[in-house]
């Protein structure tokens, strides 16, 4: 289906096209389309993504031109989402960077016209080694097109060029379907945001994909002591570690309670250094998850409707405490 050519060019009382008007018709001709792109996407699009889950290796994105730089954004958008992912450049793969595509690997070769004559070499070696192919066109009955194993047409749209000549519209078609692999990709896998973590650990976005195993403090710095402790062997742990709280484990090593500065001003008595531990202490703590993010942990310790907020939270596994984490790390670390 043919886009239809959006109207309403403005222009000033000199006849020079009104720049704000000229941006408008593009954004409205790549948005066609991106509509008639998403209206038409069916089983080709499924099989393309089958491929892609169920190689074993990586996948190779290439092009050339204006489709190679999209290729090359495509390549990192799929590695940077759980899909191990490179780009070749299809004139040096005839040199010798063929080496680099692998069996189990997967290929996507974008071309606006489907006859690139630079992809030839890279589709037929696609074809000899029964390496998955996908392939980008707008041509369905290209030479590219007819030899891969699913392709994804793009659908006729005019280019926002007044000429209809330089790739606009159809590299925004071309970039936005390879978000749209990622991503699909992405959520076949289950990709997490610890997952994302660890694939992006510099900068902002590393900042705020922090996990809490990342930030506590370690098994040998926990404050802990069990039930029957006496309170004036808590104290002296509490002071010793310097967290302003002691966590209380039962026999099997897990947590059960938590002693805070808190408590020891609501159990205050002449007696309460003898009293044991169990005696003071509150039951079932706020913990957190080693794998959680650290938001989630300032979240807990902020606490909701209801809930007192708290400075500390112990990090527990099965039930048992292998860290602790003070709200001054999340600080530290950019959580706040």
């Amino acid at each position: 289906m043919k886009a239809r050519k959006p109207s309403g060019i403005e222009t000033d009382s000199a006849g020079r096209t009104d720049d704000i008007a000229v941006a408008r018709r593009v954004l409205a001709f790549e948005a066609q389309g991106l509509q008639a792109l998403g209206a038409g996407l069916g089983d080709a699009f499924v099989r393309a993504l089958d491929l892609l889950a169920g190689a074993t290796g990586r996948a190779v994105i290439t092009g050339i031109g204006k489709s190679g730089h999209v290729a090359r954004k495509i390549a990192a958008t799929l590695a940077s989402t759980g899909t191990p992912s490179f780009f070749v450049h299809p004139a040096e793969a005839s040199h010798g960077d063929l080496g680099m595509i692998a069996p189990g690997d997967a290929v996507i070769a974008l071309s606006n016209s489907g006859g690139s004559a630079e992809l030839t070499d890279i589709v037929a070696y696609t074809r000899r080694f029964a390496i998955p192919l996908v392939a980008i066109t707008s041509r369905a009955t290209s030479a590219l097109a007819e030899a891969a194993d699913a392709t994804l047409v793009l659908p006729r749209a005019d280019e926002a060029c007044p000429m209809g000549l330089a790739p606009t519209t159809s590299t925004t078609m071309m970039l936005a379907l390879g978000d749209a692999i990622a991503v699909a990709l992405m959520e076949r896998k289950r990709f997490t945001p610890g997952d994302f973590h660890a694939l992006h650990p510099g900068g902002q976005l590393g900042r705020r994909l922090r996990l809490v195993s990342d930030l506590m403090h370690g098994a040998d710095e926990l404050p802990v002591a069990r039930p029957d402790t006496p309170m004036s062997e808590v104290l002296i742990e509490m002071s010793a570690k310097r967290f302003g709280c002691v966590g209380i484990v039962d026999a099997a090593g897990k947590l059960a309670g938590i002693i805070t500065d808190g408590d020891l001003r609501r159990h205050m008595s002449p007696d309460m250094l003898e009293a044991p531990a169990a005696a003071v202490m509150t039951a079932n703590p706020r913990s957190i998850r080693p794998n959680a993010l650290a938001a989630e942990a300032l979240r807990l310790m902020n606490g909701g409707a209801g809930e007192q907020p708290v400075t500390v939270l112990f990090v527990v596994a099965e039930g048992r405490p292998v860290g602790i984490l003070h709200i001054h790390d999340c600080l530290r670390a950019g959580e706040a």
